[in-house]
């Protein structure tokens, strides 16, 4: 039986990239490693977000469309992104969420407290304080790396089917049962971030993917022999399964299980620091080969960002 590590990337449909840039790395605090463009719409930014060296659990990635309409949340879409803080760091949390007069509220679930948010274009948060995963050593205005996010601590996952999404989650990729509680089964997997799934009991009407909504998320695989392994394992499940597909910073393959939610598996090699330094990540728009050709028209239609200092 395989086991994936847990999550390696999140991707989330959002609206302007401006705004997209200005609440994950000037609020959040989380460093953009990667400028690039959709590779099925390259006029369309791609971007990535993660701690200081973009390692895979800690990526959160956006398609962000201008004036594109809003989604609706619901069965077969990851329903709340969870990020893991360092122990002792909440306060620090709620009085930088007031300060950018961002609403939040407390919740618990599991003996654990969450402060749950949305971000400026309708997508669900979390934070929660976890003792696992390493300490995230980017600084980036009064975010330093003593309360800087670590990466994701998990996610809740709504489903068409949920019975059917726990069966996927265990049976093919390996999580373990950890408990319940009310209407949430809890999901482990062996890795120390990004491991803990929860998933919502009660069936729910498909969603509507638009801006605010997930449109995948991303498992681990440690490499590209692995990754074919589990094109074939996840084949031999009776699931249909693409073909590998080269995003440039990790090979991906992706299937959609019966609840109704995008499953991709993406390899943790190579990383997003063999086309530009890793001290210069995430500074210039960078293209795959097939549209190199098209870099001064794409300038061009791209809408310009810059990562801002909010706490000046």
């Amino acid at each position: 039986m395989k086991k994936t590590a847990g999550i390696h990337h999140i991707t989330a449909i959002v609206g302007h990239p401006q705004e997209n840039v200005d609440f994950y790395a000037g609020v959040l605090g989380l460093r953009l490693v990667k400028k690039t463009v959709n590779f099925d719409d390259p006029e369309t930014y791609h971007l990535y977000f993660g701690d200081e060296t973009g390692k895979p659990g800690t990526i959160i990635t956006f398609f962000p469309w201008a004036g594109a309409f809003q989604g609706k949340i619901g069965g077969g879409q990851v329903g709340v992104t969870t990020y893991a803080i360092p122990v002792g760091s909440m306060p620090f949390w709620e009085n930088r969420l007031e300060k950018h007069h961002i609403e939040f509220r407390r919740s618990k679930r599991f003996g654990e407290t969450y402060l749950v948010f949305e971000d400026v274009h309708g997508l669900k948060l979390e934070l929660v304080e976890r003792d696992g995963g390493e300490p995230n050593r980017w600084t980036t205005g009064d975010v330093t790396p003593e309360v800087a996010i670590k990466g994701f601590a998990g996610a809740i996952l709504l489903s068409t089917n949920p019975e059917k999404t726990e069966e996927t989650l265990q049976a093919v990729m390996g999580l373990e049962k950890a408990g319940e509680e009310g209407d949430l089964v809890r999901l482990r997997s062996y890795g120390e971030s990004g491991n803990i799934i929860d998933v919502k009991r009660t069936p729910i009407g498909r969603g509507q993917m638009g801006v605010g909504t997930v449109h995948h998320i991303a498992w681990r695989a440690k490499d590209d022999e692995d990754h074919l392994d589990w094109q074939q394992y996840v084949s031999s499940k009776g699931y249909g399964v693409t073909e590998v597909q080269d995003r440039n910073y990790f090979n991906a393959i992706y299937f959609r299980e019966h609840g109704e939610i995008l499953f991709e598996i993406a390899t943790d090699p190579p990383g997003f620091a063999h086309d530009e330094s890793h001290e210069t990540m995430g500074e210039e728009l960078k293209l795959p080969s097939q549209y190199e050709h098209q870099r001064e028209q794409l300038n061009e239609r791209l809408i310009p960002i810059e990562v801002r200092n909010l706490d000046k």
